[in-house]
């Protein structure tokens, strides 16, 4: 996420590590490449009906970021709606597959058997369509998520050193342990308007402009507006808005919508909440009868020869050791080596990645330039270069800016 200015009108911007980094570029930049779904990384109901503008003290955008930073909110519970529209194609489920595969998570590479209940590829599908959460926390060693669907529901427990996953529709169950005072399972999946805020409001600098648009009510709650703008030319973002909680400073909603205009790409907010308590019993889980109970540690190992379909996801992954950002700001390009010439991969590669090459194709843009050539995806948001010599250029900005920049690179 761009780095953040405030402007009110003033302004406010050994190998395990390589593997985890891997893992997390591979969650997200891998299929903003490939598909355009990585803007899980920026932001998220069509915008929730406000009641009214309560009067409330003046603030100014320093002071309510600040007030943010300190808010110090452990426990809550609460209704969350999510809605993302990236105006994405229909990929007929083959993108439920590859952003499995490239979650890094056991189940999803390994033995093949996997779980249903494993978070790490469950969580992925927030990232597109709509969605209701069930939310409740009780400090760093208790907190809940329950994903609502289709009259099924998927669950995410964190109490004490368990972490329970459980899909009832598959009747699963995964499990696995973690550290004394370990955070929410799975905190680099966002959910709620805090995660958003936290990635939004990470640091600041001059790219961008921060002020307070007035007041508002989210969830019978008196709410300010912050209102985060880019400063630079070329990105695809207009603008972030983030209702932050007058009491509180919990952010209640944040909503992105595009410098193109229409409805918000993402918006994520609060339809209820409360500051009190939650009982106990919330953060019990018993695996029910008859329910399939995954180990971590057994979900995952990975096999010695990777099976011929992965190749290309293999390439893939080795070529993101050198995954770089380039440009600074709203305007911040991830870009990385697949190794593989030629561009997208065919359908003679194998798998879901290489099936997916002559169908993605299809709904790209070919371009050329100094670079040579190669294919431009494009959502509202978050638009990706696959150049055909197997380099990746994506960010959320402009076609031409991806053309530049590949172009600066040679």
């Amino acid at each position: 996420m761009a780095p953040i200015d405030s402007d009110d009108s003033t302004t406010a911007g050994d190998g395990e590590e390589l593997r985890a980094g891997r893992r997390r570029a591979a969650r997200y930049v891998v299929p903003v490449a490939v598909m355009g779904v990585a803007a899980a990384t920026i932001g998220l109901v069509p915008a929730l009906a406000d009641s009214g503008d309560p009067d409330l003290p003046k603030v100014t955008a320093e002071q309510l970021i600040e007030k943010i930073a300190k808010s110090d909110v452990e426990q809550l519970s609460g209704t969350v709606r999510i809605n993302t529209d990236l105006g994405l194609p229909d990929l007929g489920g083959l993108e439920s597959g590859l952003m499995s595969g490239m979650s890094g998570g056991p189940g999803s590479g390994g033995d093949g058997e996997g779980s249903a209940a494993d978070p790490s590829a469950k969580l992925t599908e927030l990232v597109s369509g709509s969605h209701t959460l069930r939310v409740a926390a009780d400090g760093p060693d208790r907190q809940k998520l329950s994903l609502m669907e289709n009259a099924a529901e998927y669950s995410l427990i964190h109490n004490g050193k368990d972490v329970w996953g459980y899909d009832s529709q598959s009747n699963e169950v995964y499990h696995s342990t973690a550290p004394d005072g370990a955070e929410r399972p799975e905190k680099d999946v966002p959910a709620t308007p805090k995660d958003f805020a936290d990635q939004a409001l990470k640091s600041v600098d001059d790219t961008t402009s921060v002020t307070v648009g007035g007041t508002a009510q989210v969830a019978g709650r008196d709410a300010y507006r912050l209102v985060v703008e880019p400063k630079q030319e070329g990105s695809t973002v207009g603008a972030i808005t983030v209702a932050v909680d007058a009491e509180t400073g919990t952010p209640l909603k944040f909503t992105l919508t595009p410098a193109s205009g229409g409805a918000a790409v993402v918006d994520v907010g609060f339809t209820k909440v409360s500051f009190a308590k939650p009982d106990a019993s919330t953060f019990d889980f018993t695996p029910p009868a008859g329910a399939k109970v995954t180990e971590a540690d057994e979900a995952g190992a990975p096999a010695e020869a990777p099976e011929p379909g992965r190749k290309a996801e293999d390439d893939l992954a080795k070529g993101m050791d050198g995954l770089k950002v380039i440009g600074e700001g709203w305007n911040s390009i991830a870009t990385f080596d697949t190794g593989a010439q030629g561009g997208l991969p065919t359908g003679s590669t194998g798998g879901d990645l290489g099936g997916l090459g002559g169908f993605l194709g299809s709904f790209g843009d070919q371009v050329k330039g100094d670079f040579g050539s190669g294919t431009v995806f494009k959502t509202r948001l978050v638009n990706a270069l696959i150049t055909d010599d197997g380099k990746v250029y994506a960010g959320a900005v402009t076609k031409d800016a991806l053309v530049k920049a590949a172009d600066a690179a040679q």
